[in-house]
């Protein structure tokens, strides 16, 4: 579906002209891992070789170990952010400069970038027209607490790719989940949200968990979350229609938050029908819809949402949106707005809990403006979704060689590869199939011979920058690990 014109808000699939008539339930049946016997890893020869890796990175990073050590005086584990320290090597690689798909470090090295900040710089770093538009405005005023002529073109330009209606501007994809959370429990008067387990949508405290014994507990690693997320939150698994009937039937949620199709596990796919029956639950039970398309605008200028034909009642956006400065935006439709509008407009809008008073601000939207108009297009995905196919058959053709019960999946300028045979169908299988110190091996082999992966996962993004060349030169270095790991 092309990007342009109105689109009309719908149910797709089986529930569509059957008012009130629930939708036959499947219950999907996905293979369990373990259904296909590959070669195993000789954990010895990977630790063995985990070892080397680690000594060649600190032989080629002396500065950036510098850097980490003066650093850790004045900075808690060192780093500005503690996600920082989630990088293969003993301390990150400390950046010089980024440009396109590229980043040089401070000892020199040069890294094709296919981690592109975890989605921030997903059109590339420091793109040409979003530098000029930032640097127009930087002269004309940074914040002012006032609308901007850009914001109103971004709103526009947002319902016209997305159809809905209205829009409002935030700094991040945790703020604009936050207060997507906060209208659907005003709208609804219900006090409790639906996730999925295994996802991720910032530093929402609803969404900071996972079921353990068939609780929703708070994630590990959450640090001081403030209530048990039980009271707040429902959570079941992703592709299990059974589940989200049962979760919805008592009519206290007010919201499903998800991603179109989950990345924070790793790529895991909707299933066929999925999202008709995720659509059709949540109307019959009086359940808003929102749909987090940060990391899913891989998928098209639309995102998951325009490709597919899918209808929420509100979008989250965030960090690719403006090119890596910080903005975020999130949509509802009419009937979500209508009831909302009037506390917006009270004497105490500034005391709702949505908005902030560097949201919106003029530098955000120029930076907004400049990514819609000249980067999220559909030219630029033409050029991303074909390198991703070119990396996922480079990558499929390593692990058919060499008989690896592993698997690679794509999803529109994203792919990722695991170590499983066949894909996850929920976040519970996704986590079970984790392999840390594998994982880190990989990493740091690629990283030492100048590609970039995204840190918590074995995914690559691709940017209207990355070279063919790039891919490549991954396919190289992967086929080159893999069969040092096999011997």
């Amino acid at each position: 579906m092309q990007v342009g014109g109105a689109m009309r808000r719908r149910v797709v699939g089986p529930a569509v002209g059957r008012r009130g008539t629930p939708p036959k339930i499947p219950v999907f049946r996905g293979v369990r891992p373990g259904a296909t016997e590959g070669r195993t890893i000789d954990r010895m020869r990977l630790a063995r070789l985990l070892a080397r890796e680690l000594v060649r990175f600190e032989d080629a990073h002396p500065r950036s170990r510098e850097l980490f050590e003066r650093g850790r005086r004045s900075l808690l584990a060192g780093v500005p952010m503690n996600w920082m320290t989630r990088w293969a090597g003993p301390y990150p690689i400390f950046v010089a400069r980024a440009a396109g798909a590229r980043i040089w470090d401070v000892d020199g090295h040069q890294y094709a970038d296919l981690c592109l900040g975890d989605t921030g710089s997903m059109f590339g770093h420091s793109p040409p027209a979003v530098v000029r538009a930032v640097r127009r405005q930087l002269d004309r005023g940074i914040t002012t607490m006032l609308p901007s002529e850009d914001s109103v073109w971004v709103g526009a330009e947002l319902a016209r790719r997305f159809g809905l209606p209205y829009w409002q501007l935030a700094m991040t994809a945790t703020d604009a989940n936050r207060f997507a959370i906060r209208i659907a429990r005003e709208v609804t008067g219900r006090p409790k949200i639906l996730v999925f387990n295994g996802c991720y949508h910032g530093s929402v405290d609803e969404t900071l968990v996972v079921i353990e014994q068939g609780r929703t507990v708070p994630i590990h690693g959450s640090i001081g979350p403030p209530v048990d997320p039980s009271i707040t939150t429902r959570t079941i698994e992703f592709n299990d229609v059974p589940a989200l009937e049962r979760a919805l039937a008592p009519q206290d949620v007010a919201a499903v938050l998800a991603e179109p199709a989950m990345t924070n596990q790793g790529i895991i796919l909707p299933e066929p029908g999925y999202h008709d029956y995720l659509r059709s639950l949540t109307r019959q039970s009086g359940t808003l819809l929102i749909l987090d398309e940060t990391h899913t605008l891989c998928e098209g200028p639309g995102g998951y949402t325009r490709t597919h034909g899918l209808s929420p009642d509100l979008i989250t956006l965030g960090k690719p949106l403006a090119s890596g400065i910080p903005a975020a935006a999130f949509g509802m439709a009419e009937e979500i707005a209508g009831p909302t509008l009037p506390k917006v407009r009270a004497d105490s809008a500034d005391e709702s809990g949505i908005g902030g008073t560097l949201s919106g601000n003029p530098l955000a939207a120029a930076a907004m403006r400049a990514t819609l108009q000249h980067l999220i297009t559909p030219a630029a995905y033409r050029r991303m979704i074909p390198l991703a196919k070119r990396w996922t058959a480079g990558v499929e053709r390593t692990i058919r060689e060499l008989g690896l019960p592993w698997h690679v999946t794509r999803l529109g300028a994203r792919a990722e590869y695991r170590f499983r045979p066949t894909p996850p169908r929920n976040g519970g299988e996704a986590m079970a199939s984790r392999d840390a110190e594998l994982d880190r091996f990989l990493h740091l082999y690629a990283l030492n011979r100048g590609i970039l992966l995204t840190p918590f996962h074995n995914m690559a993004l691709m940017s209207p920058s990355t070279r063919a060349a790039d891919i490549d030169l991954h396919s190289r270095v992967f086929n080159e690990c893999a069969r040092e790991l096999v011997g």
